[in-house]
């Protein structure tokens, strides 16, 4: 995940960006709205976080141009200032969730996880990965043509390794996107999910062909698997 966020406060914009970082997200820091614009049109984000209170134009008037230009990304809109009229205004020009400082930046991060999940498109086709072919349609994992016979928690946990291709997918994360599928969604489950996963997969832990562990961080489907 991507999130681009203004806010013309430096010090609150660099507690964020590696806050966010150190928990999988790409995160970068726009100071005025000048530098925010360039940022959006050069690399595009996934999710967009508005400070309202902006010494150029508020966050309102940032959000109302996104809309009025038919941008869809999710916003989330930042601000000291609390008031049911403030949110109710956000909320109608287009913005997609409200959080008021202070804030927690682990609240924060759950809430842009929450929005770009909710944006993402729901995959229905076929996916393939080298030699493991993914069936969104029917929920069906296969590997050399061989069906895998994955429960539906393993089913989703190999779907969700294989979308983040390439890049760590942390413990956090995959535990949230597999919150509500069963009662194993808590920590130390995840282990014992990838572990079958590698199993059904003749995946070997010390040489990774598909699932990688990166120790302190997470898990990481190779890219090789798609060659």
């Amino acid at each position: 995940m991507k999130t681009l966020i203004l806010d013309d406060d430096p010090k609150l914009g660099k507690l964020v960006v590696d806050y966010l970082s150190k928990n999988g997200v790409t995160a970068r820091h726009a100071a005025t709205v000048k530098d925010f614009e360039r940022s959006l049109k050069q690399d595009p984000p996934d999710v967009v976080v508005l400070d309202v209170m902006l010494p150029e134009k508020d966050g309102f008037q940032v959000l109302r141009e996104l809309r009025e230009k038919g941008e869809s990304l999710p916003v989330l809109m930042l601000t000291a200032r609390g008031e049911l009229s403030d949110k109710v205004l956000g909320l109608e020009l287009g913005a997609d969730d409200y959080l008021p400082k202070p804030f927690e930046p682990r609240e924060l991060l759950a809430r842009l996880q929450a929005l770009a999940r909710r944006s993402r498109p729901v995959t229905a086709g076929i996916v393939r990965h080298g030699a493991l072919t993914l069936d969104h349609g029917r929920r069906v994992a296969m590997l050399n043509g061989k069906d895998l016979e994955l429960s539906a928690y393993e089913f989703a946990g190999m779907a969700s390794l294989a979308a983040s291709m390439g890049r760590v997918l942390t413990r956090d994360q995959l535990m949230e996107r597999l919150k509500g599928l069963e009662h194993e969604s808590f920590d130390r489950s995840l282990d014992v999910l990838v572990s079958r996963l590698r199993q059904k997969l003749g995946d070997d832990a010390r040489r990774p062909r598909f699932i990688k562990t990166v120790y302190g961080a997470g898990y990481l489907f190779l890219e090789q698997a798609s060659q």
